[in-house]
C-alpha cells in the first residue's frame, strides 16, 4: 500500500518542494492550504510528473477546517505515515510598542496554532499506523540568529516550534512517531512579498555583514529543493534513528549572524 505525507502549505516555497521531493520518493501527497486554486495546480502538477496527489482546503489555524481536511484525507487514503508542517506567515515585523496585538495574535495563530493542530489531528492516524515522520519547517530566526529587525512574533514562533520538536520526540517516541525541524536561512520562495515590515530604521541594529554573508553559496540564498531534499530524508527510513533535531539549512549564513 502507497505511503501518505501530508504537507501543509504544500501549494507554494518549500512546501511544495517537499511536496514533489516526497512524491518522487513514492508517497501520495496530500497538498493542504487556503488557497484552493494554488492546491488544485500543484496536484495537477504531481500528477502530470506521475505522482498521485489530493488537495485539502484549509486555514490550519481554523480548527473545524483542519478537522474536515484530516477527515477527507483519512477518508480517501486510510493512513498517514509523513507530516510536514510547512504551513505559515511572516506576518508583520515591527518595534514592539508599534506590532499591534492583532497583528502579533495573526502571526501566533497561523505559525503556532497552525502546527499545533496540523500535529494535534495528524498524531492519532499515526499511531494507529503504527508511527512514522513529522517534519515542522522552523527558522534560523528565533533559533540561530535574531538579527531581522521587528521580527519579534514571527521568531518567537520559530523558536516555539523548535521547543515542540524537542518536547514531542520524547513523548511521541514510544509511539514509533519521529519528529524534527528544519530551519531554512534565506530561501528563493515568495513569501517575501506577503511581509510586512514598518519603521526598520527603529529597531535596526547596523551592521556590516562580509560580502556574500552565505559562506556556502557567495550569498545566494538556497533553492526551495535543496530544503525539500533534506525534508524527505528526514521522512525516510534513513533517517530512522533521528528525532528531536533542529537541523539548519542556511548555508552557514546563521554562523555569521
Amino acid at each position: 500500500m502507497t505511503a501518505v505525507a501530508l504537507v501543509t502549505g504544500g501549494a507554494s516555497g518549500i512546501g511544495k518542494a517537499a511536496a514533489f521531493a516526497l512524491s518522487k520518493a513514492g508517497y501520495a501527497i496530500a497538498i493542504l492550504g487556503r488557497t484552493p486554486a494554488e492546491n488544485s495546480d500543484t496536484v495537477a502538477e504531481i500528477e502530470a510528473a506521475g505522482g498521485q496527489a489530493i488537495a485539502l482546503d484549509a486555514d490550519i489555524s481554523d480548527e473545524t477546517l483542519m478537522r474536515e481536511a484530516m477527515q477527507t484525507l483519512e477518508e480517501r487514503f486510510h493512513r498517514l505515515d509523513v507530516v510536514v508542517a510547512s504551513g505559515g506567515i511572516n506576518g508583520v515585523w515591527a518595534p514592539i510598542d508599534d506590532l499591534k496585538p492583532d497583528e502579533w495574535d495573526q502571526t501566533i495563530a497561523v505559525n503556532l496554532r497552525g502546527t499545533y493542530l496540523t500535529i494535534h489531528l495528524a498524531v492519532p492516524l499515526l499511531k494507529r499506523g503504527g508511527g512514522g515522520s513529522i517534519i515542522v519547517v522552523s527558522s534560523i530566526n528565533g533559533t540561530r540568529t535574531f538579527s531581522s529587525p521587528g521580527a519579534t512574533a514571527y521568531s518567537a514562533t520559530k523558536a516555539a516550534q523548535v521547543a515542540m520538536v524537542q518536547q514531542l520526540a520524547l513523548e511521541l517516541g514510544r509511539h514509533g512517531i519521529r519528529i524534527n525541524a528544519v530551519c531554512p536561512g534565506a530561501v528563493d520562495t515568495r513569501i517575501n512579498e506577503n511581509t510586512t515590515v514598518r519603521k526598520k530604521q527603529i529597531t535596526e541594529v547596523p551592521v556590516e555583514w562580509p560580502e556574500g554573508d552565505i559562506p556556502l553559496t557567495g550569498g545566494e540564498p538556497a533553492e526551495s529543493e535543496a530544503i525539500g531534499d533534506v525534508i524527505a530524508f528526514l521522512a525516510s527510513d534513513g533517517a530512522r534513528h533521528v528525532t528531536g533535531c533542529p537541523i539548519w539549512v542556511d548555508g552557514g549564513q546563521g554562523l555569521l549572524r
